[in-house]
């Protein structure tokens, strides 16, 4: 007969095994970027939490970039590794809001240990409306989150860390990107493919749902979006501050100005150029933004966009001519007049 003695060691032995191996999966898979490794069954990743996974992974890797790339979702696409003479970190994550903006480069900077050569920001226009930046907003609690002791031992007990290695092992297996935003782990943003009819649909939904709830007397600029671009500028004196403005699609574009906010869409244009050092203006009809193939839903771009943004900013060759134009204060007049000329108003919804 077996000894109570006997029994219990028994049952700990068994326990702990399987605590082990549930444990090392989620190491082995890592799917909240804790550790660095990478192999063929991980190298799917799900976005859980953007701005956790990459509080992460900036504070456990070696941090050691002269570029930071901030931005919403749509930045996300942009891959890091396709800026010519930059070594690139995208710090950008999903819904971003302009409060949020110096939060991000201040602990990517502490992380790093010293300024950046320059700091690429990228900006949509509709989150600039009040509506969009009511929140004071910063990531202090993700960043609380990391630095807790045995932060990244104890998650990997935890079983909602299981269901999502599972997931990511699944993905990496199959090698497929089933969502819209799935990364590598190099912390590159891949999204998934879909048929151009889905495209259109999803695309005249977005117009319609922007024009609804963002656009006309629905959007109101919020002056304070200047002040936190000089602020950035005032607290980074030896950095350069490079900001881009997100291409949207030309149905999605031309909404905006059915809508009346072509105003708006110019004094958040020269307040951005007043505030900063360096401006790519992409926003506006170009031979880019007019091909629905280019987004999956109008709002945001396929990564290959993203790597002609990177290749304009970064002054690689290869790029749509009409594709991205730097604006100064000494060229805007000009500029917002070319834009202007460039405007279908008889362009509504999606091109066919």
């Amino acid at each position: 007969m077996v000894s109570y003695k006997s029994f219990i060691v028994t049952f700990l032995l068994v326990a702990g095994l399987g605590l082990g191996s549930f444990a090392g999966f989620n190491y082995w898979i890592d799917p909240m970027w804790t550790f660095g490794h990478a192999h063929e069954y991980n190298d799917v990743q799900a976005e859980i939490d953007e701005r956790q996974q990459k509080v992460n992974h900036i504070y456990y890797s070696d941090f050691d970039y002269d570029t930071l790339l901030i931005g919403s979702s749509r930045s996300t696409y942009i891959n890091q590794h396709s800026f010519t003479g930059m070594d690139v970190y995208n710090f950008s994550v999903s819904d971003l809001s302009f409060k949020e903006y110096k939060s991000l480069i201040d602990y990517a900077v502490r992380e790093k240990g010293s300024e950046f050569e320059r700091i690429i920001i990228g900006v949509d226009f509709f989150k600039s409306s009040l509506s969009q930046s009511k929140e004071d907003l910063n990531i202090d609690e993700y960043i609380e989150t990391v630095e807790e002791p045995f932060y990244r031992w104890k998650i990997l007990l935890s079983q909602d860390i299981y269901e999502y290695a599972k997931r990511n092992y699944e993905l990496s297996k199959a090698d497929e990107i089933v969502d819209l935003r799935n990364y590598n782990r190099e912390n590159v943003a891949l999204a998934k493919e879909f048929p151009r009819e889905v495209k259109i649909k999803q695309t005249e939904a977005k117009i319609a749902k922007f024009k609804r709830m963002f656009y006309g007397d629905k959007y109101e600029y919020n002056p304070e979006f200047k002040k936190v671009l000089q602020d950035i500028e005032a607290a980074y004196p030896e950095t350069e501050i490079l900001v881009y403005t997100t291409p949207t699609y030309e149905g999605l574009f031309n909404a905006l100005v059915e809508e009346g906010n072509f105003g708006d869409y110019e004094k958040w244009l020269e307040d951005i150029v007043e505030s900063t050092d360096t401006v790519y203006n992409f926003m506006y009809p170009n031979s880019v933004t007019e091909n629905i193939s280019n987004y999956f839903d109008g709002h945001h771009f396929y990564p290959h966009v993203g790597d002609d943004i990177a290749k304009k900013i970064s002054g690689a060759g290869g790029v749509p001519e009409d594709f991205g134009r730097k604006v100064t204060e000494d060229n805007f007049k000009e500029h917002i007049d070319w834009v202007r000329s460039k405007i279908d108003l008889k362009t509504e919804g999606v091109t066919q």
